[in-house]
């Protein structure tokens, strides 16, 4: 083989090798690509992204806050296209955080290729705030400051965000309208992608409350938003959020369901949980609160038929009116004791099958198993059971004998 025939040979090797999918479209500016780092230079790595695309990426995009470079060639490397060589094609890539511009000419590029670009909020003013870029006051209508309404943007002062320039004036006086929502939005959004593809009933996830309803917590579990019902917040018993988490906060939850939605926005309803990864207190109550045992709680509401005392997060007990400690009947458990005092009472009985923990205030009476058994009340028992109506015939035989 001669070496204009060997020659001819590793180049149509070289090409087969590298030869561009038709189907593939070639990157546009704003496009986020994955390349391989082929060669590092003094101030740009080349980066083949596939086919017989190249990029450039400036050194410094590469480069950790101490200025130490991280990547290496062979390695594969994360980047947005920030523009295109109109001369040679030259791919040029960059970082997906906001670039510091300088001058309106950089401004109109950053403007036509939807690049992200940094500015300090300066002030508050009508409708919105105002914001310093490349030495060009920019306006950020309020709605456009965040993803949800922001009610105080006085917070915002004094800040450096990323924001898109959405609206470019040339000239002599440069005219700027800038938004950071549609840069949180696209951010959601890539959340939400991967957040799907592991989302699962069962799964466990990492996530942000973002509010606070009466009748649960929403939370943020990367671009897509679930919701912890208020029965959902803990085995104890939670009249409001609140009491319990708070905006901002970080939870771990479990995933109970997923609801498919005809909302495009929200495709899907998710039901979370955090009392599902907890450990169930009732697991521990034989151990915990023996037959025969004195043990304090506290009263946390009452029925006709009785009080419901907590003995501790997520289990209850009931007094029935029958065992309320006074010698004298009683109409309504509200004649002895009211909701929120502390008490002191023996354990009857207890049921962990039927979760149930039959209780009396008459801490002097003497309690075997057997007969703690016999003396747990049923918690459906109404006012007029026949409880109280087998004491009075007991106490009327003994008076026979």
């Amino acid at each position: 083989m001669t070496d204009d025939e060997s020659f001819a040979a590793l180049l149509g090797e070289f090409e087969q090798k590298h030869k561009t999918d038709p189907t593939m479209d070639a990157p546009k500016v704003g496009d986020k690509v994955h390349g391989r780092i082929v060669s590092i230079g003094e101030d740009q790595a080349f980066v083949d992204l596939g086919g017989k695309s190249e990029g450039i990426i400036e050194l410094d995009v590469l480069k950790d806050a101490d200025g130490n470079l991280e990547a290496k060639e062979g390695e594969t490397v994360e980047a947005v296209v920030t523009s295109i060589d109109g001369s040679t094609g030259t791919i040029i890539l960059g970082s997906r955080q906001p670039r510091t511009v300088h001058g309106s000419a950089e401004l109109e590029q950053a403007f036509h290729n939807r690049l992200p670009v940094e500015g300090q909020v300066t002030g508050v003013i009508k409708g919105g705030v105002e914001v310093q870029i490349a030495g060009v006051r920019a306006f950020c209508p309020v709605s456009q400051l965040d993803i949800r309404y922001v009610e105080e943007p006085e917070g915002y002062v004094g800040q450096k965000l990323a924001f898109r320039i959405t609206k470019f004036e040339g000239g002599k006086h440069v005219n700027l309208v800038v938004s950071r929502r549609v840069l949180l939005e696209e951010e959601q959004q890539e959340l939400a992608e991967e957040t799907r593809a592991v989302l699962e009933e069962g799964a466990v996830l990492q996530g942000t409350v973002t509010s606070l309803k009466e009748f649960g917590a929403f939370v943020d579990i990367g671009g897509i938003q679930g919701m912890i019902h208020v029965s959902e917040l803990g085995f104890g018993r939670v009249k409001h959020p609140s009491e319990v988490l708070t905006p901002g906060q970080q939870v771990e939850v479990a995933v109970l369901r997923i609801e498919k939605t005809d909302d495009p926005r929200h495709p899907e309803k998710i039901a979370l949980s955090i009392r599902a990864l907890a450990d169930d207190p009732w697991m521990e109550v034989e151990r915990l609160f023996p037959v025969g045992t004195t043990v304090p709680g506290k009263i946390s509401r009452l029925q006709p038929f009785g009080a419901f005392v907590e003995l501790t997060a997520g289990v209850e007990g009931l007094v029935h009116i029958s065992e309320m400690g006074v010698e004298r009947r009683i109409g309504h458990p509200r004649e002895v004791v009211s909701e929120g005092s502390d008490v002191e009472a023996r354990v009857l009985s207890i049921d962990r099958e039927k979760r149930r923990i039959g209780l009396s205030l008459d801490t002097t009476r003497s309690v075997t198993d057997g007969a703690g058994l016999e003396g747990g009340r049923n918690y459906t028992d109404s006012p007029g059971s026949f409880g109280t109506l087998g004491d009075l015939l007991r106490e009327s035989m003994d008076k026979q004998k």
